[in-house]
């Protein structure tokens, strides 16, 4: 009876094919060849990843060299099949209007007790090796995995998240269009207790003010940029050389109000601490950090309900090679160094997929 399966197949009369299979697995269910044509019945029928496990599991039990070519035949014609809907779903993908704008996919991180399924679908999804997928999937905050085009960002990110691992995308663009004011400091309102007022400078260095309430402020991001400096030091035969390393870290603080589509963005150097609200007591001998967390306290008070971001640092380590994507990211960070550093950019992008986040919750 195998061989009018085999001649089904042939002529393309699948239902007739599956009456005998159905009969065949009630005689004959341990055969391997009434297994392969199951797996081809599945494979015709477009359940692709049954048939890709009865595929794999003939090659791991059978021997006899012809059902292992036809096993892997099939296996072929899966790779080749998911081939050709990945072009055709990255091509529509890219025939979106926005399409071919830059763009950036993050990975969320991801509980290590789901990690090992989590690979293999991430491996499949991704075509890498399912050891290099475990790798990439972050355990503690977000991991930049890939830059390019938001069209084809958003057909990969679409399928991950139908593999249930979490992820999201955003174009440059976008992150750009959000104004950044630089605080200079807080000050009351007269009119209204549940305001505040920042006096600040836009991203044109214009002085002016911003009063809002704190319920609008929907996200706090903190940050470390390091500072660096140029040294000259021995090398290990003695000579000497010149090498950069890190002076200092320089603590920045956003907060998000995205009904008005904008960041105010404190900076310890920047902060003037003497003026408007009192953070810190006057005539006090303070040092910079003292003061920043004074700051940092009285924001506390003001914000209780309101998630502090701080996995800029592991995020930023994920981003810092993309030289190219980061040169295009205006960094509104205000530091004063001798050569730009890919480190002001990062921040910018992190606060800046922050703040779509928040406003999505």
């Amino acid at each position: 009876m195998i061989e009018s399966v085999a001649a089904a197949f042939e002529q393309k009369d699948y239902k007739t094919a599956g009456k005998l299979l159905k009969q065949l697995l009630q005689e004959s269910p341990k055969d391997p060849w009434v297994k392969f044509y199951v797996g081809r019945l599945q494979e015709v029928s477009g359940k692709y990843q049954d048939a890709e496990k009865i595929y794999r599991r003939l090659l791991r039990d059978e021997t006899n060299s012809k059902i292992v070519a036809q096993a892997r035949q099939g296996l072929q014609r899966l790779r080749e099949f998911e081939e050709e809907e990945r072009k055709r779903g990255i091509s529509e993908a890219m025939g979106d209007t926005h399409g071919n704008e830059a763009g950036v996919l993050i990975l969320e991180p991801i509980s290590n007790e789901l990690k090992t399924q989590a690979a293999l679908l991430f491996a499949k999804v991704t075509q890498i090796d399912a050891y290099s997928a475990r790798l990439l999937l972050p355990s503690r905050g977000w991991r930049l995995y890939r830059t390019g085009a938001i069209g084809e960002l958003k057909y990969y990110g679409e399928q991950l998240q139908q593999a249930e691992i979490p992820c999201f995308w955003s174009t440059l663009a976008a992150l750009q269009q959000i104004q950044v004011f630089q605080v200079d400091y807080f000050q009351k309102s007269e009119s209204n207790s549940r305001q505040v007022t920042v006096v600040c400078h836009n991203q044109s260095k214009q002085l002016g003010s911003l009063t809002f309430e704190w319920n609008e402020v929907k996200a706090r991001v903190v940050g470390l940029l390091p500072i660096f400096e140029e040294v000259v030091d021995r090398n290990a035969r003695g000579k000497l050389e010149r090498k950069t390393q890190t002076l200092d870290y320089a603590q920045f603080c956003d907060l998000h109000i995205p009904s008005r589509k904008c960041i105010l963005r404190i900076f310890d150097g920047g902060y003037e601490w003497k003026k408007g609200i009192e953070i810190t007591p006057p005539n006090s001998q303070n040092t910079v950090r003292i003061n920043w967390n004074n700051l940092s306290s009285w924001l506390n008070e003001q914000l209780p309900q309101v998630k502090v971001w701080s996995d800029f640092t592991p995020f930023a380590e994920t981003a810092l090679d993309q030289n190219e994507m980061l040169s295009h990211i205006q960094s509104n960070v205000h530091l004063f160094r001798k050569e730009a550093s890919n480190w002001d950019s990062a921040f910018q992008l992190y606060s800046g997929l922050v703040f779509f986040k928040s406003a999505e919750c």
